[in-house]
C-alpha cells in the first residue's frame, strides 16, 4: 500500500489519504490516491482467453480464498483477464502502519477497498492490484480474482505485469526485516507459480516491457525491449519506487533459495543412543539422529535416514529427527533432505560401530600394599585392574568400598583400605556402545603388631602415641630378628625413621631379598618402607634382621601388614 495511506482497521472499508502526493521513493504515481494510471495501462499486449491451471512441479500451498478474508466481489464486477504464463515474481511491501496477524484479513479487505474506490479516495482499478498477500505470520491470501492457479494479469509493477505475478508482504519493511514465516510463504507461492511453467525460481529471465521508464538504481527501460530479470525479482526492480523495502530486497536472495532448494543449511545435530569417540559414533543398535536445516519445513517434502546409503526412515519436511536399529558392524549413516522441488542434499556420512558385547576384565581387581604412612583406619594400598573390549573401551569405575572413574588405558590407583575389615572392591568396564561388565574381589589388611613377632636377641619397647597401638621394637643388636608368619598375598614392614635410624636385612620364606635403609632427614613413624606382592594368597615368613649399620645401629619397627 503507499505510504500515507492507512486502513481503518475499526472499519476496514475504509482508507484515508494521509498524504495527497505521491511521497518520494514510494509507490509510483498509480498506486497514489488521485492517480489516473492504471499499471496495467502500460501492457497492451490482447489478454488470451481464460487458460488452464497447469500442474506445478512443486505443491500449492495454502491460501486464504477471496471469500475467506471477506471480499466484496460487487467492488470488482469486470471479468479477470490472464497472461500466457508466469515467467517472474514481483514481490511487494504494502507499507502500511504495525499490525497482529488477527488484522490481517480487515487490511487486506482495506486494500481491495483503496484499489477499487473510485478517485479521489481510491484508484478506481476494477480489483485489487497484488495476484497474492502474506502476512507476517505466513498466511497466504488469495489477491486479484480469476483463480489462484492460473496466469492472472495483475496491477502491481508498471509495464511488467503481462508476464509476471506480483506478492506483496502485508507491512513495511524500510528497516525491519520480514519474518521467516512471510518469506517461506512468499518462497512456497513463488516456486509453486513459477513451477507451473517450468522456471527455476533461482534463474534469471528475460522480459519484454511495456513502457519507457526507469528502475530505482537508474537502469533505463525502453518499451518494448527485452530485459534480464531475476525469476524473483523486487518491485523496484522494475519501477524507481523504494519497494519492498531495503530489508525485504535484501532477503530476495533467501526467498530465491528457499523456492528453488534445495534444503540449505543441513546438518546432523546429534545422535541419540549412541557415544562419539573420535570420530565413529558407537551404539548398542538403536540411534536416533537429530538434524536441523535453516529451510523451512513447509518447502521440504521430507527427510530420509540412510544407513549404509540405503534409505531405512523417511519423515516429514518439519521432522527433526529418525530413528533406526543398526545390525552389528561398521556403518555409515546420513540424512538425506527432499526439497520440494524434488532437489536432495545430504549430510556428511557418520562412522557408525554397532556392538553388543560386553567388555572383559583380563585382570580382575587387586589390592596390594604400597609404601606411605599406615593407620588403622587407613592403610596405602594399590588397586590394580585391566579391562579391555572389542571395539572401544570406555572408562572403568570403581563402585566400591568408594567411586572414581578412570580412563581406557588407566590400570591402578593409589587407594587407602580399612585395616581388619573386609572390603568388596567392585569396578564396572563400559565401553563407548554402552556395554558394560562388573567384576569384584574382597580383601582385608590386616596389622600384625611388633609383640606378634617371633623375636631373637635384644629388642626394646617404646611407647608413643606416634606408633601403631602406642607400642615399637627398638633394637641396635647386631643379628637381632623379628619373624611373622601369615597368609596372605601382599606384605608391608612398618617402621619409623629418623637421622639417626639403621638398617636391615628382609627375608622372605628363608630368603633375602633386600637391604633397607631405614634413615630419613625428617622423623617419621608408621611408614611401610617395605613391601612385597605375589599372584595368589599363600603362607609366608617375613623377617627382618639388625644389620647394626655403624654410627647408627638402632631401627625401631611398628610391625607387618599384610592383605589376606
Amino acid at each position: 500500500m503507499p505510504k500515507g495511506l492507512k486502513v481503518n482497521l475499526v472499519d476496514p472499508g475504509v482508507v484515508t489519504d494521509a498524504e495527497t502526493k505521491a511521497p518520494t521513493g514510494s509507490e509510483p504515481a498509480a498506486f497514489v490516491a488521485g492517480a489516473t494510471t492504471d499499471p496495467t495501462s502500460a501492457d497492451t499486449t490482447p489478454p488470451p482467453a481464460t487458460p488452464t491451471a497447469p500442474p506445478s512441479t512443486v505443491p500449492e500451498p495454502p491460501i486464504v480464498s477471496r471469500a475467506g478474508w471477506g471480499a466484496d466481489e460487487s467492488l470488482s464486477p469486470d471479468p479477470s483477464e490472464y497472461n500466457a504464463d508466469v515467467k517472474a515474481v514481483f514481490v511487494h511491501h504494502t507499507d502500511g502502519a504495525a499490525y497482529t496477524c488477527d488484522q490481517s484479513a480487515s487490511i487486506v479487505r482495506g486494500i481491495y477497498a483503496f484499489h477499487t474506490h473510485a478517485e479521489p479516495s481510491g484508484n478506481g482499478w476494477n480489483d485489487i492490484g497484488y495476484n497474492f498477500l502474506v502476512d507476517k505470520c505466513g498466511t497466504v491470501f488469495e489477491g486479484r480474482k480469476g483463480g489462484v492457479g492460473l496466469p492472472v494479469l495483475g496491477a502491481h509493477t508498471y509495464g511488467w505485469n503481462r508476464e509476471s505475478t506480483g506478492i506483496a508482504v502485508l507491512g513495511d519493511y524500510t528497516s525491519t526485516s520480514a519474518s521467516s514465516a512471510a518469506l517461506a510463504s512468499v518462497a512456497r507461492v513463488a516456486a509453486w507459480k513459477l513451477g507451473q511453467y517450468g522456471a527455476d525460481p533461482a534463474g534469471t529471465v528475460q522480459l519484454t516491457t511495456a513502457a519507457t521508464q526507469r528502475n530505482l538504481s537508474g537502469t533505463s527501460f525502453t518499451a518494448g525491449g527485452t530485459y534480464t530479470f531475476n525469476r524473483i525479482s523486487g518491485h523496484r526492480d522494475g519501477y524507481a519506487t523504494e519497494c519492498p523495502g531495503n530489508s525485504l530486497y535484501a532477503q530476495l536472495p533467501t526467498i530465491r533459495s528457499w523456492a528453488a532448494g534445495p534444503v540449505q543449511g543441513l546438518k546432523v545435530a546429534s545422535v541419540t543412543g549412541a557415544t562419539l569417540s573420535g570420530s565413529t559414533y558407537y551404539a548398542k543398535g538403536a540411534l536416533t539422529v537429530k538434524w536441523t536445516a535453516t529451510t523451512p519445513g513447509s518447502l521440504i517434502k521430507n527427510f530420509q535416514l540412510l544407513v549404509d546409503g540405503r534409505t531405512v526412515a523417511t519423515t516429514s519436511g518439519t521432522a527433526t529427527s529418525a530413528s533406526a536399529t543398526v545390525a552389528a558392524g561398521k556403518h555409515t549413516v546420513a540424512v538425506r533432505a527432499v526439497h520440494q522441488s524434488g532437489k536432495t542434499t545430504t549430510t556428511a556420512a557418520l562412522n557408525v560401530a554397532a556392538e553388543t558385547t560386553a567388555p572383559t576384565f583380563t585382570t580382575t581387581p587387586k589390592l596390594a600394599l604400597r609404601g606411605g604412612t599406615v593407620n588403622t583406619a587407613a592403610v596405602p594400598v594399590t588397586l590394580s585392574w585391566k579391562a579391555t573390549d572389542d571395539t572401544a573401551l570406555r572408562s572403568v569405575q570403581l563402585l566400591s568400598p568408594t567411586t572414581a572413574t578412570f580412563g581406557p588405558t588407566t590400570t591402578s590407583s593409589a587407594r587407602t583400605a580399612k585395616s581388619g575389615t573386609a572390603s568388596t572392591w567392585s569396578m564396572r568396564a563400559d565401553d563407548y556402545a554402552g556395554n558394560s561388565r562388573t567384576s569384584s574381589a574382597s580383601y582385608t589388611p590386616v596389622i600384625l603388631q611388633e609383640s606378634s613377632a617371633a623375636k631373637s636377641g635384644s629388642w626394646t619397647t617404646r611407647s608413643s602415641s606416634s606408633y601403631l597401638g602406642g607400642k615399637s621394637y627398638s633394637s641396635g643388636s647386631k643379628g637381632a630378628s623379628l619373624t611373622w608368619t601369615f597368609t596372605g598375598r601382599s606384605a608391608a614392614w612398618v617402621v619409623s625413621r629418623a637421622s639417626t635410624s639403621g638398617q636391615a636385612y628382609v627375608y622372605v620364606d628363608g630368603t633375602k631379598v633386600a637391604t633397607v635403609d631405614l634413615k630419613s632427614s625428617a622423623t617419621q613413624y608408621r611408614q611401610a618402607i617395605w613391601t612385597k606382592t605375589w599372584s595368589s594368597s599363600a603362607k609366608h615368613t617375613v623377617k627382618i634382621v639388625v644389620v647394626g649399620t655403624s654410627g647408627r645401629p638402632t631401627i625401631t619397627t611398628d610391625g607387618l601388614v599384610y592383605i589376606k
